[in-house]
């Protein structure tokens, strides 16, 4: 079997990792990939957002599944371009991609439908939003509307600071098309946590619940990421809350999502809030997360392409997803300046050396120069460790991201700290 994965990230290296394990991926294909997926497989020199130059070679060299790892290439259609030459790719539609594609349609679509989140206001008009911004109590979120790649939400404690947030969004584009429009929320409270589910459009099955840690900083103090690190699963989660999830937020989202004329077929992730009064829907993400995806697949048993293949045949319901009884945490190793000004190209060590069975460096913003593996992105690699326990995996993956050298290295020290709070 040959697949093809889309992406060049930590999650993009953890779903080349979970593919390899399955003896039937006799040919594995990562486009671009990084310095650690290049072990795996091999590297193409196509851009996850170049479509034309995927269709082209997958055209050519007919892949068996093609997963895709980051939201870009999903928002641009590649699922729907795959499908109109024949080829299987595993991910949602242009039109279901919207979800994470605008925050404004996804807002809209939760107010429309009653589902739970924070009060909020959308504006395309930048005066407007300042006015808005001015009234409303604070602390408040102000979220660009498009692709940011994490970075795009900045909560804002004073008017001063929103009209800041607004300014860089709507006026000066720090996230180019993305601020076209804004959405400005209440600010709510609680700890968030990450569902990932699989859904066929008719039913959907979840994945083991995680936590992200997105401030750069200890304390969740700092700007915010993609991610600095993440343990699964939350086994703070008692009974009733993981049904209030479920009965209050999965299952109306799936069933909203049709009256839309949304045919959502692959991996839905909902970043929640747990508030005082409920869990509160933050966002809606078309894909696996970065850096959830690390700690989920090392749980996971079933190959990625069964699920892949059931969800195409719309079999989900019948497919028996296995995991296995242990818990991981991954700790990310970020570059200095990271997120704002990354600095790259530094010489990294330590982070190729062979993996046990229960620990793994996957790579993210890595490449090679002079033969050397050097950073090329702002977060440079997630070290992972699973075990029996959540704090034996803590204590070892610390134990694997101190070993990765590199100058001015930046991680978070208090990856799964709260894992034991209650809600």
């Amino acid at each position: 079997m040959k697949v093809l994965v889309i992406g060049s990230g930590g999650r993009e290296h953890a779903i080349a990792w979970h593919a390899r394990k399955d003896p039937r991926v006799t040919g594995l294909f990562i486009a671009p990939g990084n310095a650690g997926t290049a072990q795996l497989g091999t590297n193409l020199p196509i851009a996850a957002n170049d479509l034309p130059g995927l269709l082209a070679w997958a055209e050519k060299e007919r892949p068996d599944w093609t997963i895709v790892g980051p939201e870009e290439p999903l928002c641009l259609g590649v699922v729907d371009r795959f499908a109109e030459k024949g080829l299987a790719a595993f991910g949602p539609n242009q039109s279901a991609a919207r979800l994470e594609g605008s925050k404004a349609f996804a807002k809209r679509l939760f107010l429309k439908h009653r589902l739970p989140t924070a009060a909020g206001a959308i504006f395309s008009d930048p005066l407007e939003a300042y006015a808005h911004s001015q009234k409303a109590p604070y602390p408040q979120v102000i979220k660009a509307d498009g692709l940011a790649a994490g970075k795009g939400v900045v909560i804002a404690k004073n008017p001063d600071e929103a009209a800041k947030a607004i300014y860089r969004i709507m006026e000066r584009r720090a996230f180019g098309d993305a601020g076209r429009e804004v959405v400005i929320e209440e600010c709510l409270t609680g700890p968030e946590i990450s569902v990932l589910a699989v859904t066929d459009g008719k039913t959907y099955q979840l994945l083991p619940l995680a936590q992200d840690h997105k401030r750069v900083g200890d304390g969740d103090t700092g700007p915010n990421t993609g991610g600095m690190g993440a343990y699964a699963p939350a086994r703070f989660l008692d009974e009733a809350t993981r049904r209030r999830i479920e009965e209050e937020v999965l299952a109306p989202l799936l069933a909203a999502l049709p009256k839309e004329g949304i045919d959502y077929k692959g991996i839905l992730y909902a970043g929640l809030m747990l508030t005082p009064t409920g869990p509160q829907l933050l966002e809606i993400n078309c894909r696996l997360g970065d850096p959830e995806t690390q700690v989920i697949l090392p749980l996971l048993e079933t190959p990625l392409v069964d699920i892949a293949a059931a969800v195409a045949r719309g079999e989900l319901g019948s497919l028996e997803l296995r995991f296995n009884d242990l818990s991981a945490l991954g700790v990310v190793a970020a570059a200095p300046g990271y997120p704002e000004a990354p600095r790259l190209d530094g010489p990294i060590e330590g982070i190729d050396l062979p993996a046990t069975g229960n620990r793994y460096v996957f790579h993210a913003g890595t490449g090679t120069k002079g033969g050397r593996t050097v950073t090329r992105g702002g977060r440079v690699a997630t070290a992972v460790a699973w075990d029996r326990d959540l704090e034996t995996a803590r204590r070892h993956a610390y134990e694997l991201v101190e070993g990765i050298g590199f100058a001015g290295k930046v991680f978070r020290r208090d990856i799964g700290a709260r894992a034991q709070q209650k809600t």
